[in-house]
């Protein structure tokens, strides 16, 4: 352990130096770097590091306390897993730009000041990009292309609302801030575009799913949860977020439930898990503090599970979307037992991690009294437990013989999947582990006759329905499509709403530059005329004519200087 050394820049660094190792010492040298990075973590006393002057204020570029503690170690393990998942793969840019992404969003959480905040919240948009284009596909060049504005531009409103918050208050501080500045209402309006707001939250649609498989389980663990604990560090207890939390875990439900494409359903269920932590920042005591970690420790876990078992079915399958598949667990019985691990977690069954961070925020919910946030978090509970616990699993590898037979998925992949749903059941087991290292102790008894018997009974009911509607068929099929979703105001909506002005901007353009082609014909002639060959200026003079010029002109000056 080196004091003061950010294990942030073990990973920055480090990853530059990936390219450089022949296989396999690679795969060595991509696992051993996350983990000597965590060993830094772990072993490193808690306190402000590493501070810098500039100009009159002064950077705190490494701060460890109990939050940003158990930010940092998840980002680490789930670097861990995502380079083990992705080590099968020779391509250099998977680890280079994954390592780079995971050290970004590490030091984010470890800046004790906004504009260290900064940097490393751009890093994290320039890098993890790379996780989409890797596919290599039109598809995935346009969402990246998308992905990357929407990102660098939350950078530039956050630093537009570092320097207003400057401004107004001399403080550059990382810690608490409010909404009402015009700064606070910035930087918190850049964290909401990383956390995926209401009608912020179509670039997590669109992108996730069009990475590689490798780069998607990356992407689920970093951005959006770096963004819960930015708001959980400078905007606890902000009444605003308990509202926006609540819609956030309700309205992913229905366009999750039409979704086609597995991975994007997944991408809408992590929009609603995201809408649980935010309530809890929003509520702000320490029991709901608490339960927004634990959540995001865990989300983490099982999203991350959830998304290398698709990421599997699309390597061997070459596809993830629901109608095309089914029967896949005679060809893949491992990565449906994972699937289903993941499954019950992010379905908060007991004995699984997801019940006993999920509970917390609940009966964090239920102590203030906000009885109709209680009820809409029981909706949103039932319905991720119809998209992801019930229809993942079920429409990739049980809902028909989709007659795909196929190899399991590589041994690093499993591999990965193997650690990861060990720790989503060890959690949901042994609860008092991870409650060990939250922000704040701990005085909660998970499993309880209460807790688990009205989880139960939530499970059950919501179970019950779906195989009501399947077989009444009603519920919705699995079909070719494309679901609309607020994105149509820009990517489509926009565009046909700006066609008049693009085409009245490109006839502008075309008779502006006929008219300068115009301009260029008549000046090239009149230089032609007047200096070109044979022309006046252009002829020879002799020495009297330049003599009576010479004269001539100094009698110009000379009644210019009399007058």
């Amino acid at each position: 352990m080196i004091e003061g050394l950010n294990p942030a820049l073990i990973l920055i660094i480090g990853a530059l130096l990936v390219p450089l190792f022949p296989q396999p010492w690679r795969r060595v040298y991509v696992i051993a770097l996350p983990l000597v990075s965590m060993l830094q973590l772990v072993l490193h006393p808690f306190g402000t590091f590493a501070e810098a002057s500039m100009y009159d204020v002064t950077l705190e570029t490494f701060r460890i306390d109990n939050l940003s503690f158990i930010f940092g170690l998840i980002f680490h393990i789930a670097a861990v897993l995502g380079v083990i998942y992705a080590i099968h793969d020779d391509d250099p840019i998977h680890p280079t730009a994954g390592l780079i992404y995971a050290g970004a969003a590490i030091g984010a959480a470890f800046a004790g000041d906004l504009i260290t905040l900064f940097v490393y919240w751009e890093l994290t948009a320039a890098s993890s990009v790379f996780l989409i284009w890797a596919r290599r596909t039109e598809s995935a060049f346009k969402a990246g292309m998308r992905y990357l504005v929407i990102q660098i531009g939350s950078g530039v409103i956050l630093l537009a609302g570092v320097v207003l918050h400057y401004r107004e208050t001399g403080f550059i501080s990382f810690n608490e801030m409010n909404l009402e500045s015009i700064g606070g209402k910035l930087i918190f309006l850049a964290f909401g575009i990383k956390c995926a707001f209401p009608f912020l939250h179509n670039w997590l649609q669109d992108s996730y799913p069009e990475a590689t498989a490798s780069g998607t389980v990356l992407l689920s663990a970093f951005t959006t949860k770096l963004a819960v604990y930015a708001l959980a560090r400078g905007y606890a207890g902000t009444d605003m977020l308990i509202w926006i939390g609540a819609l956030m875990t309700a309205f992913p439900i229905f366009f999750a439930v039409i979704e086609n494409d597995l991975r994007r359903v997944l991408a809408y269920s992590l929009n609603n898990q995201l809408g649980f932590m935010v309530v809890a920042v929003g509520i702000g005591t320490p029991l709901a503090l608490n339960g927004a970690a634990a959540h995001a420790f865990c989300h983490i876990l099982y999203k991350a599970l959830l998304f290398m078992s698709m990421g599997a079915v699309l390597l061997r399958t070459g596809t993830c979307k629901g109608s095309e598949l089914g029967g896949l667990y005679k060809s893949m019985p491992f990565t449906t037992v994972c699937c289903i691990i993941g499954a019950a977690s992010i379905s908060a069954f007991p004995l699984f991690s997801g019940f006993v961070s999920k509970s917390m925020i609940v009966s964090a919910v239920a102590g203030e009294h906000l009885t109709f946030v209680w009820l809409m978090l029981i909706f949103a509970s039932a319905g991720v437990f119809h998209h992801s616990g019930i229809k993942i699993p079920y429409f990739a590898f049980f809902a028909h013989d989709s007659g795909i037979r196929c190899e399991e998925a590589p041994l690093s992949m499993r591999v990965a999947m193997g650690i990861s749903a060990a720790l989503c059941i060890g959690i949901g087991v042994f609860p008092g582990a991870l409650y060990a290292i939250l922000p704040y102790p701990v005085d909660y008894v998970p499993y309880t006759a209460a807790h688990v018997i009205t989880q139960l009974q939530l499970l059950m009911y919501s179970a019950l329905a779906f195989t009501v509607m399947m077989l009444w068929k009603i519920y919705p099929p699995e079909l070719r499509s494309t679901n609309l979703d607020t994105d149509w105001l820009y990517r489509k909506g926009a565009t046909e709403a700006l066609l008049p002005v693009t085409a009245l901007a490109s006839q502008t353009t075309k008779d502006l530059f006929t008219t300068l082609a115009k301009l260029k014909e008549k000046t090239l002639g009149l230089f032609e005329k007047t200096v070109g060959p044979g022309a006046w200026l252009s002829r020879s003079v002799d020495s009297s004519g330049m003599v009576a010029l010479t004269m001539g002109s100094l009698l110009v000056f000379l009644l210019l200087y009399l007058l």
